[in-house]
């Protein structure tokens, strides 16, 4: 059995652990129950979670049994690491519904037959319940007030005002690991390097009950070279969900990825070999561009499926090379062709007011056809029309089909 621990390394997933030595050493070993927790406060997973699988992945390759909680229980508080405010609390029906969505997404990544099954758990089974009293009393009292306050998952909500409700996230989050613990024989948590807090809370809540087998990972953050989180666009998240991001925007997305970002996106979101991606990254010119090419493509297959990744890489060569099919881009139908400029803008969602369409206009952000728009009365017209459609462009990557 491979140690996945050298994969991970080799890939630049991993930034914190709580005992390196041990960590490494249990993977050489044995098969290792670990898990992940994602919270359904929405009806899809989005690229914030993809290194969390990708991850997951790797592991259930080397022998490890991964153990998916859909935290339909703590999704009932919110997380409130990272947030200024509180998380806007949803409904049981809400939280049910998501997680039957998240399932679905989830089954691409990890394998739920043979030796080493995945199985997805909702904590909703054992947290929502726990009796108050007892629960604070016995798991509660093993947790210092300092210490959480100190811990950065709070630090940014002090200012703002931190409730009770939430500071109660981390107790149970930690109580989730010990209850995995128990059940299944899970040892290790993992997560992104935002959730380090959250996941020592966990080990140390079962070593203060006498045992020194609970272990934490986390991995990096895909961060642009800003330090800003990877999946953030003009219209929101990038949602692994079709309907809410299409298969051809979540091309387009990777297929813009900065320069500097290539490899490290390559490594922790692909499966491809190392060797493989450093040939294909080993230029910074103009061939840069092919290397990104492949990343979307390999990106979108394994999310999408290969033939939605062929239909969005045919779509992206008709408008930047004058080759492949048109019919797989973003279309938006227009009832009369007729319509002016600052109405296909706001229609197509590439402004949501008026007022910032004209912005756009006089800044020569927009263009229909290649020719760029300088007046924000233009009304559109037959003319427009080739082969009944018309392409609105926003800039130089953000393109609509206006079809009649």
């Amino acid at each position: 059995m491979e140690n996945v621990f050298n994969i991970l390394e080799e890939r630049d997933y991993i930034e914190q652990m709580t005992h390196p030595q041990e960590i490494k050493e249990l993977f050489g070993k044995e098969s290792v129950p670990f898990y992940i927790g994602i919270d359904p406060t929405a009806d899809s997973l989005h690229v914030g979670h993809f290194v969390s699988l990708m991850v997951a992945s790797h592991m259930q390759k080397c022998g490890h049994k991964p153990i998916i909680l859909v935290g339909g229980g703590t999704a009932t508080i919110g997380d409130p690491t990272g947030k200024t405010d509180m998380r806007k609390m949803l409904s049981r029906e809400e939280l049910n519904h998501n997680v039957e969505c998240i399932k679905e997404q989830i089954e691409k990544f990890v394998s739920f037959e043979g030796n080493n099954a995945a199985i997805i758990v909702n904590n909703a089974d054992w947290l929502l319940d726990l009796k108050f009293v007892d629960f604070v009393r016995e798991i509660g009292s093993l947790f210092s007030v300092n210490r959480m306050l100190a811990a950065e998952c709070y630090k940014q909500r002090m200012e703002t005002g931190l409730t009770f409700f939430e500071m109660s996230y981390m107790l149970m989050q930690s109580y989730d690991f010990l209850y995995l613990y128990n059940k299944y024989g899970c040892k290790l948590q993992i997560g992104g390097n935002d959730q380090w807090s959250n996941i020592i809370g966990g080990v140390e809540l079962i070593r203060k009950i006498g045992k020194d087998d609970s272990f934490g990972l986390t991995f990096k953050l895909l961060t642009t070279k800003e330090g800003k989180k990877m999946g953030k666009t003009e219209k929101g998240a990038l949602w692994l969900n079709p309907e809410k991001t299409s298969p051809y925007d979540f091309y387009q997305y990777w297929r813009n990825v900065e320069d500097e970002s290539v490899e490290n996106v390559f490594k922790m979101l692909t499966f491809l070999p190392l060797e493989q991606i450093k040939e294909l990254t080993s230029y910074q010119d103009e061939r840069i561009n092919e290397a990104k090419k492949i990343l979307a493509f390999e990106i979108t297959k394994l999310v999408h499926g290969e033939d939605e990744a062929k239909k969005a890489e045919e779509a992206s060569n008709a408008l930047f090379n004058g080759k492949g099919n048109l019919d797989n881009m973003p279309t938006v139908k227009i009832n009369n062709s007729n319509i002016s400029i600052i109405d296909a803008i706001i229609l197509t969602n590439i402004a949501p007011s008026k007022g910032q369409a004209r912005t756009l206009i006089t800044q020569g952000g927009i263009s229909l056809n290649d020719e760029k728009i300088t007046d924000v009365n233009y009304t559109l017209s037959e003319k427009d029309f080739r082969n009944n459609y018309a392409i609105l462009k926003k800039g130089k990557k953000v393109f609509y089909k206006l079809e009649k």
